[in-house]
């Protein structure tokens, strides 16, 4: 049996990763069942398909020169979080179940890392498209004018700042010494950890949904005082898809989101009657969901995204030799002729609407 640790009384850094899901009431099974195939063939084939999915997203935005602007490169950002996402959740699958018994502490502990840095980046993402979208839309204006080192300096903080709060259960906010305060859903977690996460993410997407709701009362208003020229009636169409795109993509993110984090909270208040494990893996595959959900909402939403998915696709396709360089050339060149009449269009709706 594993003993206390002797130089910091009343810890247990020593013991197993399985002597702290038997303290919480989380029983883990030492075989396989076919409940553990199916869950984890399930998340293994998610996750292969939210990785390749937001690749592809991040690959549209930047071979397609109509894509560089602030408001895409924050939206290639959040792909970037997605793209995380499935590779922490991948991570997860190869870590749980029977598997789960074998870690180490410190396994234990990069598995939930990846977890909490992902979505804390996505809900960083959100935030800062708000910001963007605020700044922008209350100008009438299409794109920021925000310059490309201030947008890279803002996504290095996104990062810096998601690694951070991952890491912060690791640097001390953890059980290891107060093993009456652990977690129900992560043993090794404090409940006081848990209720700050989830309040602090509920907190932040109350804010953003505040800010959207705002944003379209705005451009609503505007847009009735707004002439019925051709022109402009194409730029308010053109400000009114972008912003449907985003607020859908904050829309599905909160409704997957949003119940986990509400399990969270719950097992961190304590709840004993509200039986947080029956419905943990449904929470954790909703919030998975999420990561597949936004590359289909460009899709559906941004039909030159969809023709730059489609151009990227038929080059994959017809890989091979100098007809594959030909291919991809001339998709260059066809994606660069349209970006410049469109920017053009786009110049005079906003000089007319101005």
């Amino acid at each position: 049996m594993d003993k206390l640790t002797d130089d910091i009384p009343r810890c247990y850094f020593n013991h197993s990763v399985q002597f702290f899901y038997e303290q919480s009431g989380k029983n883990i099974s030492a075989h396989w069942r076919p409940r553990d195939y199916v869950v984890v063939s399930l998340g293994m084939g998610v996750s292969v398909i939210v990785i390749l999915a937001n690749i592809l997203v991040m690959v549209a935005i930047f071979i397609n020169r109509r894509f560089h602007f602030p408001i895409y490169y924050l939206l290639g950002n959040l792909a970037a979080a997605d793209l995380f996402s499935g590779i922490a959740y991948l991570h997860l699958m190869f870590h749980t179940g029977p598997w789960t018994i074998k870690l180490s502490q410190n396994q234990w502990f990069v598995r939930q890392t990846l977890i909490d840095s992902s979505l804390t980046a996505s809900v960083l993402n959100l935030l800062a498209i708000a910001l963007e979208r605020h700044q922008t839309i209350f100008t009438m204006q299409l794109h920021s004018k925000m310059t490309n080192r201030r947008v890279v300096l803002l996504i290095a903080a996104i990062w810096g700042l998601a690694i951070f709060m991952g890491l912060v259960p690791t640097m001390g906010w953890h059980c290891l010494c107060d093993l009456d305060n652990c977690s129900t859903m992560a043993p090794m977690y404090q409940r006081s950890y848990l209720v700050f996460w989830a309040v602090l993410n509920l907190f932040t997407f109350s804010l953003m949904v505040a800010a959207y709701t705002r944003i379209f009362v705005y451009v609503r208003h505007k847009s009735q005082r707004m002439s019925q020229h051709t022109s402009q009636i194409r730029h308010k169409e053109t400000v009114f898809n972008l912003m449907k795109t985003v607020s859908m993509i904050l829309g599905c993110f909160v409704i997957c989101w949003t119940p986990g984090l509400v399990l969270l909270m719950l097992d961190g208040l304590g709840c004993e009657s509200c039986q947080v494990l029956r419905y943990e893996k449904y929470c954790l595959v909703l919030a998975e969901c999420n990561s597949l959900v936004n590359p289909i909402i460009y899709s559906f939403r941004d039909t030159d995204m969809l023709q730059t998915f489609k151009r990227i696709l038929c080059c994959l396709c017809r890989r091979g030799g100098a007809g594959h360089k030909d291919t991809l050339s001339g998709t260059r060149c066809n994606t660069l002729e349209q970006e410049r009449e469109r920017d053009v269009l786009q110049r005079q709706d906003l000089n007319e609407s101005g």
